[in-house]
């Protein structure tokens, strides 16, 4: 009986030792060894299996794998997460930080660009390579703007930063004068308008002094870029010159046919044109044309002077 109990005693002690020695190389494994990265980034998918991403990023063998799998089973049994998305390797190769790196939102930041003018067809195709769901924004809901994000984060989160840039837009101009003659959505109108007609920063202001002294005034705008749009409503490149037919279009958009500024913009607007038109600059201009030879767009305070300086530019193509 003795001898039994001593052999018992003998198991135990050894079985202890094995599991202690088992334990630390456990913890070695998690939280001291390198652990090899098949690349210098890992690609999670959306519900991927965590025994998958294990498989796919880590090069070890099989028992060291496992206690990975079993060190994320774990983990998630307690509610840990495991996000999505892409994930730049830090420099720190040891599992735990291979684990704490994938249950945090991606360290990877893509970006989207939307570019002032777009149309929202444009914009629709660029979302789509980014979110497998999404809505459509319309021109009145975002500024256009270049917006940071980490891989793999929903539309909705995506969204939420859109939508926050955008009221602080309101907000910071909320005192302004012109809004006291202009609703917000009426300073997009504008800015669409001179998105589409506009060359740069100069021309931009000059043409918004045309456009609101013609307002004023009860003259129509007369834009190419409404009548193009009647035509396109911005699916398509109209690829062909306005004819005289064209500008005569009963469309609410067409400002050859309408009076005031067309139901909504026909475009996205940048944070820049924004900007610009609540700097408000004023000139006594009524008329434009474009200039081809000088690559710009020529102004006029009267008709008179327009035709003629429109009459010079045509001598000369």
């Amino acid at each position: 009986m003795v001898l039994e109990e001593q052999i018992l005693r003998f198991y135990l002690k050894v079985s202890s030792f094995f599991f202690i020695l088992f334990l630390f190389y456990i913890i070695f494994i998690i939280f001291i060894k390198d652990v090899s990265i098949k690349k210098n980034f890992i690609l999670i998918d959306i519900k991927e299996s965590h025994t998958n991403i294990i498989d796919k990023n880590i090069d070890d063998n099989k028992l060291n794998l496992y206690i990975y799998k079993s060190f994320i089973k774990i983990s998630l049994f307690f509610n840990s997460k495991i996000h999505h998305g892409k994930f730049k390797i830090t420099d720190d190769d040891n599992f735990i930080n291979f684990y704490n790196l994938i249950s945090k939102p991606s360290n990877y930041l893509e970006k989207i660009t939307i570019v002032e003018g777009w149309s929202k067809k444009k914009l629709n195709k660029l979302l789509y390579k980014y979110f497998q769901d999404y809505e459509e924004f319309q021109y009145n809901e975002l500024i256009a703007d270049t917006y940071y994000f980490h891989d793999g984060v929903n539309f909705n989160v995506f969204k939420n930063q859109i939508d926050r840039i955008f009221v602080n837009m309101i907000k910071k101009y909320e005192d302004h004068i012109l809004l006291k003659k202009f609703t917000f959505e009426e300073i997009l109108i504008i800015g669409s308008l001179l998105e589409k007609e506009g060359i740069n920063y100069e021309d931009k202001k000059e043409i918004f002094s045309v456009i609101i002294n013609r307002l004023d005034i009860g003259m129509k705008l007369q834009i190419d870029a409404t009548v193009i749009y009647s035509i396109t409503r911005g699916n398509k490149e109209l690829n062909r010159k306005l004819s005289f037919k064209d500008l005569k279009i009963k469309d609410d958009f067409n400002t050859y046919y309408i009076y005031g500024l067309p139901p909504t913009p026909i475009s996205y607007v940048g944070a820049k044109t924004i900007d610009l038109i609540f700097e408000n600059h004023k000139s006594n201009y009524l008329f434009y044309f474009y200039n081809i030879l000088e690559k710009k767009h020529i102004f006029s305070t009267n008709y008179d002077n327009h035709l003629y300086k429109l009459n010079e530019y045509r001598k000369k193509i």
